[in-house]
This record gives C-alpha cells, sequence and structure tokens, in this order.
C-alpha cells in the first residue's frame, strides 16, 4: 500500500535556515566574511541614507575551539546610524524579510535578508542570543535580547531593558556568537575593508581582530554623495503581477490619472499619447479592469517606445571627485584617471556606471589588471570571473592598444548603481551580463583608457630622456679630457653648463608633460 504524499508549508525563515547556501552562509569561512560584510553594509545604509558620516566599530573575539580552524567567535559592530525605533527592533532583527529594502530606492541591500540571515546562522551554530542596542537619538537607549523562532518566522524577546541616554546617542549595536573560521575569512575581511574604504572614503571604519590587532580606516573627507530616493516604477519595468498590486492600492478614479500618479516621468500628453496608443480609454477606472485588460495594459507599456527614460535624478552615485579621493588614499597610485557616465536603464531601471583606471603606487603587480568591483558601493570579491566587469576588461578591452603591458602596476574600478542591481544570485556577488550594462562598462573604460595612454607614453618619453641625460654625465666629462689632451691643452673644458642646459631641457618636458595630462583631464 503506497503512502499518501505529505505536504506541508514552511516559514521564509525556516527556508532560508534548510537553503543558507543561497545567501552566502556556505560554511564558517564564507559565513564570517558574509556576517561582516552584511552587518557593515546595513551600517552604512542606516548612515548615509540620513547624510551622517558614518563612524563604525566592528570587533571579532574568540570564545571557544581551536585558534586555527572552525570555532566560535564573538561579533560585534556598532554605528552612528539614525537608530530603530524600539516597537520596531524585535521585527527588523528577528522577522526574515522584513526590512526597510523593499522600496524602490538604491539601497546596499536588496532581499531584507542579510544582518537576519547573519543572526540565524549564529543562532543554529550556537545556540546563542543576539543582542540589539539602538536609540533614534534623545529618547531612551533599547537593549533586546532576542532569538528567531525559525518555523513562525518571528522574533523570541529573551529580554528587554532600557537605558538612559543623556549623551543623546544615536545608533545601532549588533552583537551575538557565531561559528567562523577566522583564519581562513580573514585576507577576504580585510579586501572587504579596504575596498570599503575606497568605495566609501568618508567613513571611518574600525576594527580589532581576535588577536587584539587594530585596523583603522579614516576618512579623508566628510563630503557625502546625495542620500538616495525613492522613486516610482518606470513603465517598461512593470509585469502583470506588479501592476494588480497597484491597481489595488490606487486612488485614482481614471487610467489617465493612475498612469501620472504612479509611473515616473509620466505626464498629461504622455499618458494621453500611451492610452491612445494602447486603445484604452483614458477615463476607465483602473479598478474596473479585467485580468485580460490588465494582461493588454502591461504589454503595451512594455512596447511603448514615447515613454522617457528612467529617472535617474534619485539615485546616489558616489562621485568622480570622492572615487578618486578613495583610490588615492587606499592605494597611492602615480596616477589615477575617474570617469562617470551619463545614465541609462535596463529593463526600465535607471542605472550609472563609475569606473577609475589607476597605475603603480601600491598596486599589486599581479601579471594582469587588478580587478575592484563595486555595486550600490558594496565590494564584490568572490566569483569575479562570473562578473561583467570581467568579462568587458578581460576579453573586451584590447589594452594593448592603450600601451598597457602585462607586468604594469595597473588597476581598475568598476562600480554601477542603481535601483535594483542585476545580481546573478541572491548572494550578491557578481553582476549579470545585461547588454545595457556591459555596453556602459565598456564606454567607460575605453574614455579612461584613452587618458592612459597619453600618461604612459609621457611617462615613456621622460623615461627615455632621463637614460639621455644619465649618458651624457657619465661620457661628456670624459670626452671633454680626451679632447684637452689631444688639443694639448692643460685645463680641461667645463662641461657643467652643457649638462645644465640639457637638464633644463628635461625638466621643461617633465613640466610640460604634466600640465598636458590636467588640460586633457580637464577637458
Amino acid at each position: 500500500m503506497k503512502s499518501a504524499e505529505v505536504f506541508q508549508e514552511i516559514s521564509p525563515a525556516d527556508f532560508f535556515y534548510r537553503n543558507r547556501d543561497i545567501a552566502g552562509f556556505t560554511n564558517p569561512t564564507r559565513a564570517i566574511y558574509s556576517t561582516i560584510r552584511e552587518l557593515i553594509e546595513n551600517s552604512l545604509d542606516a548612515c548615509e541614507v540620513h547624510g551622517i558620516p558614518p563612524d563604525i566599530y566592528m570587533r571579532i573575539s574568540h570564545e571557544s575551539g581551536p585558534a586555527e580552524g572552525p570555532g566560535v567567535y564573538r561579533i560585534r559592530v556598532a554605528d552612528n546610524g539614525i537608530g530603530v525605533p524600539s516597537k520596531l527592533i524585535p521585527s527588523a532583527f528577528g522577522q526574515v524579510l522584513f526590512g526597510s529594502k523593499y522600496k524602490l530606492r538604491q539601497t546596499r541591500g536588496q532581499f531584507g535578508l542579510g544582518g537576519k540571515m547573519a543572526i540565524l546562522y549564529g543562532q543554529i551554530t550556537t545556540h546563542s542570543e543576539a543582542i540589539v542596542i539602538s536609540s533614534t537619538g534623545p529618547t531612551k537607549i533599547h537593549e533586546l535580547r532576542l532569538r528567531i523562532d525559525i518555523q513562525r518566522n518571528q522574533p523570541e524577546k529573551i529580554r528587554e531593558i532600557t537605558h538612559p541616554n543623556p549623551d543623546r546617542w544615536h545608533g545601532t549595536i549588533v552583537e551575538f556568537s557565531t561559528e567562523a573560521d577566522y583564519t581562513r575569512a580573514m585576507p577576504k575581511i580585510l579586501d572587504y575593508l579596504k575596498e570599503t574604504a575606497i568605495v566609501a572614503p568618508y567613513a571611518n571604519l574600525t576594527f580589532v581582530d581576535p588577536r587584539g590587532r587594530l585596523y583603522k580606516f579614516e576618512r579623508v573627507t566628510t563630503q557625502m554623495p546625495p542620500p538616495p530616493k525613492e522613486t516610482t516604477l518606470h513603465p517598461h519595468g512593470v509585469d502583470v503581477e506588479t501592476m494588480k498590486r497597484i491597481i489595488e492600492v490606487t486612488q485614482a478614479r481614471s487610467l489617465h490619472a493612475f498612469m501620472k500618479m504612479h509611473f515616473q516621468r509620466v505626464g498629461d500628453t504622455i499618458a494621453r499619447r500611451f492610452l491612445d496608443y494602447a486603445r484604452i480609454p483614458a477615463k476607465k477606472n483602473p479598478k474596473k479592469m479585467t485580468s485580460e485588460e490588465i494582461v493588454s495594459l502591461v504589454n503595451a507599456m512594455k512596447n511603448f517606445e514615447d515613454f522617457l527614460p528612467p529617472d535617474s535624478s534619485r539615485l546616489s552615485p558616489l562621485g568622480e571627485e570622492l572615487l578618486k579621493a578613495g583610490i588615492e588614499k587606499e592605494l597611492s597610485p602615480e596616477y589615477v584617471e575617474v570617469y562617470q557616465r551619463k545614465p541609462s536603464a535596463y529593463s526600465g531601471f535607471p542605472f550609472i556606471i563609475e569606473v577609475g583606471v589607476a597605475y603603480g603606487g601600491q598596486i599589486p603587480n599581479t601579471g594582469g589588471i587588478a580587478l575592484y568591483r563595486f555595486a550600490n558601493k558594496i565590494p564584490l570579491l568572490f566569483d569575479e570571473a562570473s562578473d561583467v566587469s570581467w568579462k568587458v576588461v578581460n576579453s573586451l578591452v584590447d589594452w594593448r592598444h592603450y600601451k598597457v603591458l602585462p607586468d604594469m602596476p595597473i588597476a581598475v574600478f568598476v562600480h554601477l548603481c542603481s535601483t535594483k542591481v542585476p545580481y546573478k544570485t541572491v548572494g550578491k556577488e557578481f553582476i549579470a551580463d545585461r547588454p545595457d550594462v556591459e555596453r556602459e562598462i565598456l564606454n567607460a573604460l575605453r574614455e579612461v583608457a584613452r587618458r592612459l595612454s597619453v600618461f604612459l607614453s609621457r611617462k615613456h618619453t621622460i623615461e627615455r630622456q632621463k637614460k639621455r641625460l644619465d649618458v651624457f654625465e657619465k661620457y661628456l666629462p670624459k670626452i671633454a679630457s680626451f679632447s684637452a689632451k689631444l688639443a694639448g691643452k692643460k685645463k680641461e673644458p667645463d662641461v657643467r653648463p652643457l649638462l645644465k642646459n640639457v637638464l633644463k631641457y628635461e625638466e621643461r618636458e617633465e613640466e610640460n608633460s604634466g600640465k598636458a595630462g590636467k588640460e586633457d583631464r580637464a577637458g
């Protein structure tokens, strides 16, 4: 006798507990890296959205187990962000898929998973509770000890304490224990902090490792990019399910008003032209539309070519000045060039590509180009070869054309910012090779590569001239001495004026080279 198939429902927390690999918590090494990354990114977002220069402190302490290999570690991350309202603390840290990441706005996080997955992983590997301390400012400081009820996807409060706040502190502190292999993860964690310091030069990052070693990445500017703003959907980025949800909550009484109210860059004229194109009455009430009419409306929106491009004014790119400051701060290159492309769009979502190229300084000479990838100010460190930037840098750009040789210390920086980054996985480690994104990266890199080629040409010219001067300095005195002997003169001619003239020529050439480089960058 065959047994009946058993069907059951599991909660979101239970799903990610069973499938934690997809969120980047594959093993103790990768898990601690993902934990640090998610907590720091939450802290940065909490500061940047409100224009607060971030001050972030992180400490990792060894609690038990071997010092080399998987053990139990205590993690503490503190920030000076806006804080979390007391009534939201339990759900914000103890309920999977609850958070502020679901608005159409540029943020580091996209799924509302990261911080809670870190707490969840710590809970299932150490059975410990998490401590969350937060304040929104002049009010009291709230401390909550909690676990996640995995089967119900609900926070389980262990203890709740309220403290006075005489210093008017605002921010959030998260602390919990987790299984980790810090020794193996250490190189990636340090790389992550360094690259975060590049893309956030306005942040102070302080890290104390399990051995008590202090790492400080200090801000070089208080200037910050403009905070990202929430935006509405672009008509080209809407599907049928999204359209149904918008119709359920709309207050519009006509499709004409509906289009203007819920979709970006749609005014009176565009709305009328589109509805004429779709052959739908402008006065029709959207709530009275049938399923077939909704599908027809969405298809028409995807095919209508006269919608204006997506609004990029609500994005928060880093900007050329800040990107350059970050590169110079962490790598001290001999030469650096940055470039920001004009806004573009894919599938109705606006995006901006920022790139940089640097030469010399502390750039590692790996026998190839060192690639630094970022998305919404997040360093991307894993699965490099799967990223669209890697494809462009290593397959589509002919670096020899730009006088770049394999043994040169060259670094390339690619930053994509968007309301929706086209990641290939939930782990947010590499960007899909969307044609629009690929084209913008390629065009941006060609621009900075042209400027780099000018610098390399002049550098080669100056080096050749300096070698020529070395030859003069070595042989002119000998020629003068020999000539004096042949002429029967006791006094040798003074070659110093001649060498001085050659040196002046070289200095002039070098000065002109520098001026020309500045003019190229200004142009």
